[in-house]
């Protein structure tokens, strides 16, 4: 699966592609399983909403995580 996350407020912040979200610039940054996001340590970082499709939306409380600008 290819898509995008979005914040709570719309704004496009990574790339999903399979398991894995990289950061708009391609750097390899998370892991996803089902709806938990973990750093490439393994350690939960947070959660996407329950949506289905390509394009994902950012749990209000993981937006700290995942800044409009900058790779981290």
């Amino acid at each position: 699966m290819l898509g995008n996350i979005f914040n709570s407020k719309g704004t496009r912040v990574r790339v999903v592609d399979g398991a894995t979200i990289f950061s708009l610039n391609g750097q390899e940054l998370y892991h996803l399983n089902g709806i938990n996001i973990y750093r490439l340590s393994g350690e939960l970082v947070g959660h996407l909403n329950g949506a289905h499709g390509s394009d994902k939306r950012l749990d209000r409380s993981s937006d700290k995580q995942f800044p409009a600008r900058g790779s981290s």
